[in-house]
């Protein structure tokens, strides 16, 4: 009897460390049997959603080894039995993600609304910027056209001025022998 229950408890921890996580399909209530067909007894039942072990295939891959988490073993069509955590299992989980993201788009869309706010301010100084661009270019211009015609009259006022000392000059020219000239005296001293 010792050897009996040595071997089982082998047998046991051996089906153990073997054994792949799995559930039971979503949309179904499953009866176990007791072999690997619907041939062998319903030994009972696993609801849907429930964590198994998957412990191993049968010959022709149609039936299921599992354990229920109860401790329970039996055989489950392989056409309700799926590997990983149940949507059950993840619900929670998911749960936890979703409002981690709306937390995430609620932050976001704050942000993106400041953004927005701040872009509006920029394109409203960016627009009294320009207008002041605007005129300041047109001062601009205004003042180099200012400057272009006081060189030019700077330039006429220097050909006037030139001019007027040139005509003076040559009616000089031509009065100064009309002009009665002074008689030197007789004085020689040399």
């Amino acid at each position: 009897m010792k050897k009996t229950m040595i071997a089982a408890c082998f047998a046991l921890a051996a089906s153990t460390s073997y054994a792949q996580p799995g559930h039971i399909a979503d949309d179904v209530y499953v009866f176990i049997h007791g072999g690997p067909s619907n041939q062998y007894r319903i030994t009972g039942r696993v609801r849907s959603g429930s964590a198994i072990d998957i412990l191993k295939k049968s010959s022709d891959g149609k039936f299921i080894q599992i354990r229920t988490s109860t401790g329970k073993v039996g055989w489950a069509d392989a056409n309700n039995v799926e590997t990983g955590d149940s949507t059950l299992a993840r619900m929670p989980k998911l749960e936890s993600e979703l409002e981690k993201n709306q937390s995430l788009i609620s932050e976001q869309t704050t942000e993106i609304a400041t953004l927005r706010s701040q872009l509006d301010m920029f394109e409203s100084e960016n627009s009294t910027y320009s207008g002041q661009l605007s005129k300041l270019q047109a001062e601009i211009k205004d003042l180099n056209h200012q400057i272009d015609n006081m060189d030019e009259s700077n330039l006429m006022r220097w050909f006037t001025y030139g001019g007027m000392v040139a005509l003076g000059g040559v009616l000089l020219g031509l009065l100064l022998p009309y002009f009665p000239k002074k008689k030197k005296s007789k004085d020689e001293w040399y």
